[in-house]
């Protein structure tokens, strides 16, 4: 198990190696193995970027991010900019069903509603409007249309997580009900957590996962 001292030595080494980051505007704090992130950044795209790095360090157990955006003036752009970009780039997104998507921007903050089939279509939304210019932040609170999910859903659920992440599946405990998956139990690293959290995501009429996994060193 490594120490605080070697996890926040993991973290930096591994903010220095992602070219999309710049490391010397990142705080990071680490007590037992919850980090803390602060800073200020020039954009949305980046402070992303950054909370995913440290989620792929090993022994990271939880990630508590500070940071905030304060555009560079060469990335500001009016509302009526950012609402006219993101909707030109759902347009053309063979993925988002752009009509059924409404976007609010305020203040560079970009509001998602509306209502879609899968996952991966709410999920690519976000996506998309993440590395545009002049946005500071979204809400997705894009709803998933309800479906019934198959008898044998849990059976499935189960089948997908022994393919994607075998190792983790014999400690994890998955619970259905109605439309909504439970994930219960212990994984090894935040990486394995959120791989098994967009398996289960994958699953036929499930509208909600809520995830309860444990990361244990």
């Amino acid at each position: 198990m490594k120490t605080d001292t070697q996890l926040k030595t993991d973290i930096a080494r591994e903010l220095e190696w992602d070219s999309s980051i710049n490391a010397t505007n990142v705080g990071v704090g680490v007590k037992d193995a919850i980090v803390t992130l602060t800073g200020h950044l020039d954009t949305y795209a980046e402070k992303y970027a950054i909370e995913r790095a440290v989620q792929r360090v090993q022994g990271v157990k939880a990630v508590a991010v500070e940071l905030d955006v304060k555009l560079a003036p060469d990335h500001k752009r009016s509302d009526a900019e950012i609402a006219s970009a993101i909707e030109s780039a759902f347009r053309w997104h063979v993925f988002i069903p752009a009509e059924r998507i409404r976007v609010k921007v305020e203040k560079g903050w970009v509001s998602l509603t509306g209502e879609v089939d899968w996952e991966y279509q709410r999920s690519t939304c976000e996506k998309t409007v993440r590395p545009l210019t002049g946005v500071i932040g979204v809400t997705n609170s894009i709803t998933l249309r309800a479906q019934v999910p198959p008898a044998d859903i849990n059976n499935r659920i189960r089948d997908a997580l022994a393919r994607q992440a075998e190792r983790e599946a014999r400690n994890i405990e998955v619970m259905v009900n109605g439309s909504t998956v439970t994930l219960r139990g212990k994984v090894h690293s935040w990486a394995e957590r959120m791989a098994v959290q967009g398996a289960s995501w994958s699953a036929p009429g499930i509208t909600h996962v809520v995830n309860e996994l444990i990361v244990s060193s």
